[in-house]
C-alpha cells in the first residue's frame, strides 16, 4: 500500500507570497521557504511585513483568486490520483488554499491556519502542528503505508528524509547543491516517471 505526499507551492500551485509581493510592490515579501529555512521567522516577518503596509487577509485572498494551478498541474494530480492514494501537505493556510483545492479537484490538503482581527488584518499564525509535513508521513508509515513524497524548498526536505522515496521537484540551486541524495525533476513528466520508479523499488 502506497500513499504520495505532494508539498503544493511551487509544486502544483505557483507561490501565493511571491505573487502578492509582485502585486504590492513589496520586495521583502517575495521571500519563501527556498530562502529562509526558519519558518517562524519568516512568518513573522510578513505578518510585520503586512502590518506595515496595512494589507489584511482581503488583500491576499484578492490575489489569490486571480491565481490558478500551474500549467498542467491538475492533468498530473488526476492522473496520480488513478493510481495512488495522494495528500498534500503544505505549510500554507486553510484561508489561501481553499480557493486554488478546488480548481485542483478538491484532494487531501493538510496545512496550517491563520487569525486576523476583526479589522481582518492577520495578527498572528497557528501551525496545526511543528515539523507536520514530517510527523504526517510519519504517521503513514506507522498505518504501513510506503510513502512516496515530492517538494521543492528547505521545508520539505524532513518529509522526504522520513518517506521511502523522496524527489525534488524544480528546487533552487541552493536545495539542489544541499541535498544532493534526492532526485530532480523539472517537469510533470519526469516527476511522474520518478514516482513510478520509487513505487516499484519501495
Amino acid at each position: 500500500m502506497q500513499i504520495v505526499c505532494l508539498d503544493l507551492e511551487g509544486v502544483l500551485v505557483p507561490e501565493i507570497w511571491i505573487e502578492f509581493s509582485k502585486r504590492t510592490g513589496i520586495p521583502e515579501l517575495r521571500r519563501t521557504t527556498r530562502d529562509e529555512p526558519d519558518y517562524d521567522k519568516l512568518m513573522k516577518g510578513r505578518l510585520g511585513l503586512l502590518a506595515q503596509h496595512q494589507l489584511g487577509l482581503a488583500d491576499i485572498q484578492k490575489v489569490i483568486a486571480d491565481m490558478g494551478p500551474m500549467a498542467g498541474a491538475k492533468a498530473f494530480l488526476d492522473d496520480l490520483r488513478q493510481r495512488f492514494q495522494v495528500v498534500i501537505l503544505s505549510d500554507t493556510f486553510y484561508e489561501f488554499a481553499m480557493p486554488l483545492m478546488q480548481q485542483l479537484g478538491m484532494p487531501t490538503l493538510f496545512c496550517h491556519k491563520l487569525e486576523t482581527g476583526a479589522d481582518g488584518m492577520l495578527v498572528n499564525y497557528h501551525l496545526r502542528m511543528p515539523e507536520q509535513k514530517r510527523e504526517a508521513v510519519k504517521a503513514f508509515k506507522g498505518l504501513n503505508f510506503k510513502v512516496i513524497a515530492a517538494g521543492d524548498s528547505y521545508n520539505d526536505t524532513a518529509m522526504l528524509g522520513e518517506a521511502h522515496a523522496g524527489i525534488l521537484f524544480r528546487p533552487p540551486e541552493n536545495v539542489i547543491r544541499e541535498f544532493p541524495q534526492y532526485p530532480v525533476s523539472l517537469d510533470y513528466g519526469q516527476l511522474d516517471a520518478e514516482i513510478t520508479k520509487a513505487s516499484r523499488r519501495i
